[in-house]
């Protein structure tokens, strides 16, 4: 039986660290109320070569495969983990609505190297709007030089695309779309993060035919 004793108060800002619950002793569910593998473009739609990805999880990973490609990720936890963290740039203050549903998909690339989409499904159209915008917020004053850089690639109204740079570590491009409740957030390891702008456009409406 769960031993977790958390609180029972809804959360209501993505923008404030959750209580983090004890280890999963049990895999999580593959679909998030809703939210199932359908609202995921197929890997062919992401680029040649690109496969689904069953993740195994683990103690370090913080939860347990399912053996299965997409599993259920709580809410608050996924939509606050989902911010910049560690940068060098001037916060963003504000709060941000927490999604009723999140949905993780995991998938490799064509050189192999690992991808995750997460979809945040909100309550409605203007949650998340307002998410999509106070992440973007987010990432555009993260700046560069500190534990994590972020560099633009493009943005509009509906979609933005960066590069999230890691002192010592990786590159990934990432990509955010909104499109009607639902906000996709899709990271993708690069060893040509910069020269992936064209890529990412050319995925959105791969995003937008099947997130909501």
């Amino acid at each position: 039986m769960p031993t977790n004793t958390l609180s029972s108060t809804q959360p209501t800002d993505a923008a404030v660290p959750p209580e983090v619950p004890e280890q999963a002793t049990a895999p999580p569910p593959a679909n998030a109320g809703p939210l199932t593998a359908a609202n995921l473009p197929a890997p062919e739609k992401l680029g040649t070569g690109w496969k689904t990805y069953r993740d195994p999880g683990g103690a370090e990973a913080g939860f347990i495969g399912n053996n299965t490609w997409t599993r259920r990720r709580d809410p608050h936890q996924a939509s606050y983990e989902a911010l910049p963290s560690g940068c060098a740039g001037q916060p963003v203050a504000g709060s941000l609505p927490v999604p009723a549903y999140a949905l993780t998909g995991s998938y490799r690339t064509a050189d192999a190297l690992p991808a995750t989409a997460l979809l945040l499904r909100f309550s409605n159209s203007k949650q998340a709007e307002t998410y999509y915008k106070g992440y973007k917020a987010r990432m555009d004053a993260c700046g560069t030089g500190g534990d994590l850089s972020v560099k633009q690639l493009w943005a509009d109204d509906t979609a933005a695309a960066g590069v999230r740079a890691y002192a010592g570590a990786e590159s990934y491009v990432d990509l955010s779309v909104v499109h009607g409740s639902t906000v996709a957030l899709l990271a993708t390891t690069s060893t040509r993060a910069d020269q992936q702008a064209d890529w990412a456009r050319s995925v959105v409406p791969a995003l937008e035919a099947v997130i909501d």
